[in-house]
């Protein structure tokens, strides 16, 4: 079967189209990812800009061009943070729908922790208990389970475009500024951590922009290469060593910082703060970067037979 699965996020729009056969085999056909903020002002005024619903439409419009060019069998357009907070964020999925004939899907924040940790444990041979961290635009999911089942998941109010926005206005940031963004971050995973959890035993697994591009910059990597991205460990000390540097640089230097993809500079510091504060929380010394992720989860989902079909 032919999935496609579109990921509007909060800050960025994404594309995967996986062949899957009947014994959950998944061959990745395209995978596409465009940085479009949809999120962008979400967090003050509770709206989605129609600047930022018109770059998203572009986007979907070449990915809706890109499923009808290869066929596929079924589709799903994936909804996060932004839209689930904005007033205005039922009337942009139904246009999803109107526009590129592609089902929506407003996914609650427990949805999108459960999808995101199918994705992410996709293959993996562990017998432990794993945390997933997915640090989005708009939220953060933390994800405990074990062999595929999911014990705790918590989708908190933390993002790279929220927090952002929130706390640093200035470029680079402040020390202070910094320090405001990093006690949030720690305060509110803090309040959403599990009792009696045995921290010690956790694996940590890392997905999204910020942990793939954080592995980039540690690899060295002038054109990203999600083959040597994926699987990559970075220690604590590897992370705070990288936010210490960049938070130092003004936008235009961080752009230039080799592994780091120029329309992702300006979330970075927000991203690998969250991403600090969440290892601490869970008082791990190091995380295994994943390019499996919701997108995955997703399409495996669509696979099943039980799951609705959207011919595209």
């Amino acid at each position: 079967m032919r999935i496609g699965v579109v990921d509007i996020g909060t800050n960025s729009t994404r594309l995967l189209i996986a062949e899957i056969d009947d014994q959950g085999r998944v061959s990745e056909l395209d995978r596409r990812s465009t940085v479009t903020r949809l999120g962008r002002g979400v967090d003050a005024d509770a709206r989605l800009g129609e600047s930022a619903m018109h770059d998203t439409w572009q986007v979907v419009d070449d990915y809706r061009a890109r499923m009808q060019e290869v066929g596929i069998d079924k589709a799903v357009a994936l909804m996060t943070s932004a839209v689930r907070d904005a007033t205005n964020g039922a009337a942009f999925a139904q246009s999803i729908r109107d526009r590129h004939g592609i089902a929506p899907m407003v996914l609650t924040g427990e949805q999108e922790a459960r999808l995101t940790f199918a994705g992410a444990t996709t293959g993996l041979q562990e017998s432990g208990a794993v945390l997933v961290i997915d640090v989005g635009g708009g939220s953060t999911e933390l994800v405990i389970g074990r062999q595929g089942r999911v014990h705790f998941h918590a989708s908190t109010q933390l993002g790279v475009v929220r927090q952002g926005e929130r706390y640093l206005p200035n470029d680079p940031p402040s020390t202070s500024e910094l320090a405001a963004l990093a006690a949030e971050a720690k305060a509110i995973i803090g309040a959403s951590l599990p009792r009696g959890l045995d921290l010690p035993s956790l694996r940590g697994i890392a997905v999204a922009g910020s942990a793939t591009q954080s592995a980039a910059i540690d690899l060295g990597l002038a054109r990203y290469d999600p083959s040597r991205v994926h699987g990559h460990v970075l220690t604590r000390a590897t992370l705070a060593s990288q936010l210490d540097h960049l938070r130092q640089l003004p936008l235009e230097e961080r752009q230039r910082v080799r592994g780091v993809h120029p329309d992702r500079a300006l979330v970075i510091v927000p991203g690998l703060t969250i991403l600090l504060a969440a290892i601490d929380a869970f008082r791990l010394q190091e995380v295994t970067v994943s390019e499996h992720d919701i997108l995955l989860g997703a399409a495996l989902g669509l696979a099943k037979p039980t799951a609705p079909a959207n011919r595209s």
